[in-house]
């Protein structure tokens, strides 16, 4: 697997758009935030050696009820 983009650049767009979609929908919160940022610039990433696309995605929506006594999160 090659990626095209740098896992920094992926998660930078991530944050920079998801807080702007935030702000606009919920302006009032910008003042209750530290310096009005809603993300730290610090991020984890790991990677997930050889298991399978399949069992990532699994996983991922296993993350939906597992920790939710058994309820789909909204």
């Amino acid at each position: 697997f090659n990626p095209k983009h740098a896992a920094s650049s992926i998660v930078k767009t991530l944050k920079g758009k998801s807080a702007r979609l935030w702000f606009k929908a919920y302006p009032e919160t910008k003042a209750m935030l530290w310096g009005g940022h809603l993300w730290t610039p610090s991020y984890f990433m790991s990677t997930v050696g050889s298991m399978s696309k399949e069992t990532v995605k699994k996983y991922i929506e296993n993350q939906l009820t597992e920790y939710n006594d058994g309820r789909p999160r909204t």
